[in-house]
């Protein structure tokens, strides 16, 4: 198998990417999805919060490596020609899911340096506060945090879910091209 993708396989980096960026967008959301019903003072909420943001700040790390290599790489044909409204929902689901890797983790990050504070990462390194941050726009910050979480947990869902369909209905080989 190739680093690139070619025109009818993916490579190892846009394998490797996808199934990183899945498993770290979606531990996040259980980890804020745990960290909401902690109290201030209850003695996980810092801790959980720390590594919130930083595994946040990991996500989008790779989340615009992920959107850079998707656009200057190959994307392979799908397995068998498909209905045009499957196509073209493939393509929105794909890009909706890439936009939505570097929102939230971006709306993340402006909720977390709002105070004018950078986001430590794991002790190596602060990521620094760039601007600052007016109460309203903190607020919508989180509205946009909270709202994508759910959205790409529904688009995630439909992405499997067509993904499953394909391999295990219609056969046609659609999602072993993405495991290894």
């Amino acid at each position: 198998m190739t680093i690139t993708n070619t025109s009818s396989s993916f490579g190892w980096l846009t394998r490797l990417l996808h199934w990183l960026v899945a498993v770290h967008i979606l531990g996040l959301i259980a980890l804020g999805w745990y960290m909401v019903d902690l109290s201030y003072y209850d003695p996980n909420y810092h801790d959980s919060l720390s590594y919130h943001k930083a595994f946040g700040m990991l996500a989008l790390t790779l989340a615009g490596v992920k959107v850079i290599w998707f656009g200057i790489n190959t994307q392979p044909a799908p397995t068998v020609a498909l209905p045009a409204w499957q196509e073209q929902a493939s393509k929105a689901v794909h890009l909706l899911l890439l936009g939505l890797i570097l929102v939230i983790p971006i709306s993340g990050y402006f909720i977390s340096t709002s105070a004018g504070d950078g986001i430590d990462l794991f002790g190596w390194i602060e990521v620094p506060a760039l601007i600052d941050v007016s109460d309203s726009w903190r607020e919508l910050a989180i509205s946009t945090h909270e709202f994508l979480a759910y959205g790409i947990l529904a688009l995630t869902g439909l992405h499997a879910s067509a993904a499953l369909k394909h391999q295990f209905i219609d056969k046609d080989g659609t999602l072993k091209r993405m495991l290894w």
